[in-house]
């Protein structure tokens, strides 16, 4: 559990709702229809639903750049998700996070940096494994130092283990609890737990297990619904993006009477 009460000082909660807003596909990308302006209005749009709804913090995402690079974007994706990031900083109040996908993590705290966003969330922290986009490998030391070069410390890191959309046989020796206490050793301000893939429903067993081992707020960044929110007993934040859109899926418009319910139930 969250013994340093990082989530309560961050997000002025004991349990945060953290609402991911799927960025319409940005310039130089293959489905990309938009310009950075209308991008950014559709982002804000999302980001004040779940600032209405009771959320408690909110993260931008490339989602929609796909197939994605690996470790590294053009200078095109930074640019622009400072930009939205910093019109969701004029718009709302939550804390903002920002990922780019995938497993851009530098690129990640730069954006935060420039837009001032709070919170990162970073893919490949220690270890290796094998995801859609090839070989991600371990970039805590170099991150971290990056951070403190460029006088972003107060950025927190949030770093996925065993993450979706990967395989995991290099590190299939290694039970998900020595990744999370890896992780910890190496300086990572919380832990992020999945499912296999966008969407699907994380092991509460995986998560309660991370959650009684290291002393780092644990996250569960995928496949939460207001029917199983409550499995989580040591979770201390939870990453929504799906859930709460038409039908389920994450490509689809928002839906406000599931963003709305499952705030509800959440407070129950």
């Amino acid at each position: 559990m969250d013994k340093l009460g990082l989530i309560q000082s961050h997000f002025k909660v004991s349990r945060a709702l953290i609402g991911v807003v799927h960025l319409q596909a940005l310039p130089g990308t293959p489905a990309n229809k938009l310009d950075v302006a209308a991008i950014a209005s559709i982002a804000v749009q999302e980001a004040r639903v779940y600032e209405e709804a009771g959320f408690h913090g909110v993260m931008i995402e490339n989602t929609h750049d796909r197939p994605y690079l690996k470790s590294a974007v053009g200078p095109e994706i930074t640019a622009a998700m400072s930009v939205i990031g910093a019109e969701i900083r004029r718009a709302v109040a939550l804390p903002l996070g920002i990922q780019v996908l995938a497993g851009a993590n530098s690129a990640s705290v730069a954006v935060a940096l420039a837009s001032g966003a709070s919170f990162v969330r970073v893919e490949g922290f220690v270890f290796a494994h094998v995801a859609d986009e090839g070989l991600i490998e371990a970039s805590a030391g170099p991150l971290l130092r990056y951070r403190r070069a460029i006088g972003a410390d107060h950025i927190r890191i949030f770093a996925d283990i065993k993450k979706k959309h990967s395989a995991h046989a290099l590190t299939s020796d290694l039970d998900i609890v020595e990744t999370a206490k890896a992780a910890e050793f190496f300086g990572v301000d919380g832990v992020i737990v999945t499912g296999v893939s966008t969407g699907e429903r994380t092991n509460p067993d995986e998560v309660n297990a991370v959650g009684r081992a290291v002393s780092v707020p644990t996250l569960v960044g995928s496949g939460i619904t207001a029917e199983n929110i409550h499995d989580y007993e040591y979770a201390d934040a939870f990453i929504i993006g799906s859930s709460i859109k038409q039908d389920g899926l994450w490509s689809n418009p928002m839906d406000i009477e599931r963003t709305r319910a499952l705030v509800s139930t959440f407070g129950e």
